[in-house]
């Protein structure tokens, strides 16, 4: 095995040599744009939370607007304004279409990959960069997250960048302590990204870090608190006081419950146990979370060790805060009473560079403790995961009769061969990792092994499984919502009978009726009406209908949905716009 920098050799930032910073970034570029960006159009909106957000963006859009975010003629306070502004911003640069409404997520998500790997390469060596970059990208949640029209994606960002300026600021000397601000700016963009949470998480891993450390007074001199504090109120106090100035308690009353109510009780059915986060994280952060125990506890056991005995620290203090960094994050959100996969995310820059760290000092180490125990960890969570993938389609077929309340056509079509190919992939993948992995003198092949698993998993599902879930699944309702949409006045109403989608809204264009299951008399109203009127709904929902409805013609029918009207005709303009892409496939 061709001999590599020893990753504990420099402990102070180091110079990359040119040459080798470019490739590496030419390499992340390459990849980071095939796995964020291809395809990423190709789906339907998912609902509800990516629905509610591309419409957001596309009612700023449409009324220019740029201060108050609204879904469906309502005000939307789940979360602020940020995202919408960027998707206002790329609804110019490339139309009103899924792509559009994902591509801050992916652009931030190539972002923070880049970010990652120029911050260790600053601070370490360029194989750790190297292999730190690869593990943010080359996991589960990160590629998912960078692919939806999500919050996260830019708020994984923006706290990455503010805690890195914090690292920077605080160790540097000279004109590095400027990097302080970014610490300040990061939180104040994340605090608009994502409300109090951007400012949440940077000041907990900080004050773990200065309080483990025992450099509070090294912030004091050189963090610039006040001016910093004033900073953040600078730029993100304006819009939140903006909004309570227009709106009032209409406001305030819906921000707090999206914050602190939020944080207190369960909302929307998202609850679990306080272990729900260990199974995201393994299998989120899969195949590189079975890289993560040894190190993190290892670091904060050695840390608390040596500066019990007054001994001098380890060489890199900065595992130490990746390891708090994690365990600050992981206890906040555990802390939470609403629980969702992806809302521990901002942990895995800290995660990967954990894992990075420990990798490479196994390739020098080929006799490291813990490392062979963390490639069976490895390997026997893939082997978990392809028994899992294999079992889908019957777990499927198990469930299809609940799936069929959501999905009207889940009776008649399968999961085709996607979850075969994937499990295909894991086993060869995770079989050939351990072969590598427990050689001593293949062992670096591994950690390509492993990355190339995800890969080909990640590209199965953007090439395979989601034409055929679009298909069948998301694609239908939108469609019909979008004919509606065209044929449709302003004075007009359309309805979306039984199973609530918002995504219908960005695809009618259009403000929509959402009227669930047992409240049939608001369309028994809507019918009495001397205006055109449109519904859509499952077909198999068609006998819930209220007697007024019997009339009704149906119009349009897609693979279990059906559009139906008081009046027979439908036409698209000549005018209209074209439809979307989803509605080629």
């Amino acid at each position: 095995m061709a001999a590599l920098e020893d990753p504990n050799a420099h402990p102070a930032p180091l110079t990359p040599p040119p040459a080798r910073l470019t490739r590496h970034l030419l390499l992340l570029l390459a990849l980071s744009g095939l796995l964020f960006f291809l395809g990423l159009g190709d789906m339907g909106l998912t609902d509800r939370d990516e629905g509610r957000n591309a419409e957001a963006g596309r009612a700023m859009f449409e009324s220019g607007d740029r201060l108050t975010p609204t879904f469906n003629g309502e005000l939307r306070v789940a979360k602020p304004v940020l995202l919408y502004w960027l998707m206002d911003r790329s609804y110019h640069l490339f139309g009103v279409n899924e792509f559009a409404a994902r591509f801050p997520s992916a652009l931030f998500g190539l972002g923070v990959i880049l970010l990652q790997y120029l911050f260790l390469a600053h601070q370490r060596e360029q194989t750790v960069a190297l292999f730190g970059a690869l593990m943010l990208l080359l996991n589960l949640e990160i590629l998912g997250l960078g692919r939806m029209a999500l919050t996260d994606s830019v708020l994984i960002f923006f706290i990455t960048a503010s805690l890195y300026g914090f690292w920077l600021g605080l160790h540097g000397t000279g004109a590095a302590r400027r990097w302080i601000w970014a610490f300040y700016i990061g939180m104040a963009l994340a605090t608009l990204t994502k409300g109090p949470v951007g400012i949440a998480v940077p000041l907990i891993v900080a004050a773990l870090y200065l309080t483990w450390t025992r450099r509070w007074r090294d912030y004091w001199q050189q963090g610039l608190p006040g001016a910093g504090l004033a900073l953040v109120i600078l730029l993100a106090a304006p819009w939140y006081a903006a909004m309570f100035y227009l709106h009032g308690d209409a406001y305030a009353s819906a921000a707090k419950a999206n914050t602190i109510g939020r944080f207190l009780s369960p909302m929307e059915g998202h609850h679990g146990t306080v272990f729900f986060y260990l199974p995201v994280l393994l299998i989120g952060f899969f195949p590189w979370s079975a890289l993560l125990p040894v190190p993190l506890y290892r670091t904060l056991r050695d840390w608390r060790r040596d500066s019990a005995r007054g001994s001098a620290p380890p060489p890199h203090e900065l595992d130490l805060f990746a390891a708090l960094w994690i365990v600050g994050v992981f206890l906040f959100f555990t802390a939470s009473s609403t629980r969702l996969p992806h809302y521990i995310g901002p942990l895995f820059p800290a995660a990967a560079l954990l894992t990075a760290s420990f990798w490479s000092r196994g390739l020098h180490e080929p006799t490291l403790k813990g490392l062979r125990g963390s490639i069976h960890l490895m390997m026997g969570l893939g082997y978990l995961l392809a028994i899992g993938v294999a079992g889908l389609p019957t777990l499927y077929a198990n469930s299809v009769t609940t799936i069929v309340r959501e999905f009207p056509l889940a009776g008649q079509v399968g999961l085709g061969n996607g979850p075969y190919l994937a499990t295909a992939i894991l086993l060869l993948g995770i079989t050939l990792v351990g072969y590598l992995g427990l050689n001593e003198e293949r062992r670096g092949g591994a950690f390509w092994a492993a990355g190339a698993t995800v890969a080909g998993l990640a590209l199965t599902i953007i090439v395979v499984v989601t034409p055929h879930i679009n298909r069948f699944v998301i694609a239908p309702p939108q469609e019909l919502a979008y004919a509606a949409g065209l044929n449709l006045a302003p004075q007009d109403q359309f309805i979306a009978y039984g199973v609530t989608r918002p995504s219908s809204v960005f695809y009618a264009k259009r403000p929509t009726l959402f009227v669930p299951f047992g409240e049939e008399d608001k369309i028994r109203a809507a019918l009495k009406e001397r205006r055109r009127v449109m519904i859509l709904l499952p077909e198999n929902a068609q006998a819930k209908l209220p007697e007024e409805a019997t009339a009704l013609v149906p119009l349009l029918k897609r693979y279990g949905y059906v559009l139906l009207a008081n009046q027979p005709m439908i036409t698209v303009p000549e005018n209209a716009p074209k439809p979307p892409p989803l509605l080629g496939h």
